[in-house]
């Protein structure tokens, strides 16, 4: 369980239930989120992103020792 803990400008600071706090950016929560509310976060791979990240990193790559 995630319970945002307070707002800090931009960030929301976070609180675990084992104690450990994390900073989010405010903007990825949503509009009628405050202090006290429990958040459920997921996290998700965006493989198509991946690829083309690797994709671009190795054509740097290829780019820079071929020159």
């Amino acid at each position: 369980m995630f319970i945002i803990d307070r707002f800090e400008g931009r960030w929301a600071v976070i609180a675990a239930e084992d104690g450990m706090t994390f900073n989010l950016p405010r903007s990825v929560l949503p509009r009628d989120a405050g202090e006290g509310d429990v958040i459920i976060l997921t996290a998700t791979v965006d493989r198509e992103a991946t690829e083309k990240k690797k994709r671009g990193v190795q054509n740097l790559l290829a780019d820079f020792f071929d020159a």
